[in-house]
């Protein structure tokens, strides 16, 4: 079956005649249909083992987070409790629903019912990641050959984009990468309807993800059936407008977006100034020019040459137009998303090659697919993968131990103001929040960072050294570390909390009773 890529590939290269079926490598032996479908899901396997390993390492050792691990599973608990998903970690009686728009992530409560644990949530994200291989190495191995489909599981599995969500707490893009990775294997192969059909429940799982949608769309529009796209990508503007319009702003306490504020106006003092200057905005500073070559860099570039990569413009532009700096780079979960279309694209561009005859086909794929493999192994070891191969990941320190001896004195149910890296270690059976108090007010963006609430728990667990988090920033976050100290001693002086125990550098707080 053809690709709609072949329109782009150049008609010198290929001569005409009806695309035939991929050439046997030398060698090789017919495949049978047991092997065939094994590969894949053997794919699917080996990286599910991986993400896990490294997911929950890092949570053994201190190094996942409230913001975000801790966030996502009192949403997963409440759901699980068939109540609506209410974080206190993200402000008193916050519905998440307000924060981003995903119901989808009410599909895990039940098996969060059976393992009521963050590593739950751990091991469905690795799952989640692993599993969006399959359409891509299943298509790899029908359009250019078993060899080549290794080379694409690798370079999907290793990719940079992955490797920084599996290895940074949870969330609900997860949901997602399968999802994407679905259609736009239907993309490629010209099976329209199947391609709407996996991309339609995007839109349950993040806001902005209505717009990749509608980039789903418009390549239809664009390669295949007009009216089927057109519907397609109007129904996805109309869905994340309406999420960010209306439904956003019905659950945030503040009656607006969350995270409006990330694409609001930028330093321009007028509207021409904005218009001229706004694409500039979009490679500047450099750190953002940097990012779009690395996302499609598991790909060689290659994946540039097919329509599929315009399913990555929409995640791509509101990163590059955001005013929030973490959305610039190449860390967290972010780029998630779009490591499954530039895949499927690197197959789609190539398809074209394996099939169209010419003498040196072949050869050209083989040495596109070894490119791509070599960028994505020499990108390897600047990301979270790396970890496995580091000593500290299987070293469990003094540190590690002492926190887990003061978090057990603290019982099921109670309430709790934790560290950003403790709070994860008690939201499955306690009722947590962060210590200092954050956010404010439910407002993550616009508050008075030096009159701070007062806590109220009844237990406060505060960790004055900051844990390794290679291969992100070390430091203390929400607030520097003398402000945390001083609203340590604060506790103590002025609203009634008396220590408990002190052991390498962990503070175990709890309110003395009334009267």
């Amino acid at each position: 079956m053809r690709t709609f890529s072949d329109s782009l590939t150049v008609r010198r290269a290929l001569p005409p005649g009806p695309p035939g079926p991929a050439a046997p490598e030398p060698g090789s032996r017919p495949a049978t249909r047991r092997p065939a479908a094994l590969l894949p899901w053997s794919w699917a396997a080996v990286l599910f083992a991986l993400y896990t390993t490294v997911a929950v390492r890092r949570h053994t050792l201190l190094r996942t987070t409230g913001y975000d691990l801790g966030i996502f599973e009192q949403a997963v608990r409440a759901y699980a409790r068939l109540r609506a998903p209410v974080v206190p970690l993200r402000g008193e009686g916050f519905n998440l629903l307000g924060d981003h728009f995903h119901p989808a992530l009410a599909l895990l409560a039940p098996l969060y019912r059976v393992w009521p644990s963050p590593l739950c949530l751990l091991t469905a994200q690795s799952a989640l990641l692993a599993v969006a291989v399959v359409p891509l190495v299943t298509w790899a191995r029908s359009t250019l050959g078993c060899r080549a489909a290794h080379a694409v599981a690798l370079c999907y599995g290793l990719s940079w984009g992955i490797a920084s969500a599996a290895a940074f707490d949870f969330h609900e893009v997860a949901l997602a990468v399968p999802l994407l990775s679905c259609a736009a294997v239907a993309l490629g192969r010209r099976r329209w309807r199947a391609a709407v059909a996996w991309a339609a429940p995007l839109v349950l799982i993040k806001e902005d993800l209505g717009l990749t949608l509608a980039a789903v769309g418009c390549v239809m529009a664009w390669k295949g059936p007009r009216r089927l796209g057109a519907l397609t990508a109007g129904a996805g503007v109309l869905a994340s407008a309406i999420e960010i319009k209306v439904l956003l702003p019905a659950f945030h306490p503040a009656g607006g977006y969350a995270h409006g504020g990330n694409l609001g106006e930028g330093a321009h003092a007028s509207l021409l100034a904005t218009v001229v200057l706004g694409p500039l905005d979009a490679l500047r500073p450099d750190i953002k020019a940097m990012t779009l070559i690395l996302v499609f860099a598991p790909a060689a570039l290659l994946a540039l040459r097919s329509p599929l990569a315009l399913l990555t413009a929409p995640t791509l532009a509101w990163r590059m137009l955001s005013q929030n700096g973490f959305h610039w780079g190449t860390s967290f979960h972010y780029s998630a998303v779009l490591m499954p279309v530039v895949i499927a694209g690197l197959i789609d561009a190539l398809g074209p090659w394996r099939r169209g005859g010419h003498p040196l086909g072949a050869r050209h794929v083989r040495a596109s697919l070894a490119t791509a493999l070599a960028v994505t192994l020499v990108m390897l070891p600047s990301f979270p993968l790396a970890q496995l191969a580091q000593r500290a990941t299987w070293r469990t320190t003094a540190h590690v131990e002492a926190a887990r001896a003061l978090l057990a004195r603290i019982p099921d149910g109670a309430s709790v103001a934790a560290s950003n890296r403790l709070v994860p270690q008690l939201t499955s059976r306690c009722d947590v929040v962060l210590f200092p108090a954050f956010p404010v007010d439910a407002r993550l963006y616009a508050y008075h960072r030096k009159r701070l609430p007062r806590p109220t728990a009844e237990w406060i667990v505060h960790d004055s050294r900051a844990p390794e988090a290679w291969p992100y920033r070390t430091g203390h976050w929400p607030y520097p570390p003398e402000q945390q100290a001083a609203e340590l001693a604060a506790a103590q002086r002025s609203y009634g909390y008396r220590r408990v125990a002190v052991r390498d550098g962990i503070t175990l707080l709890r309110l003395r009773p009334a009267g």
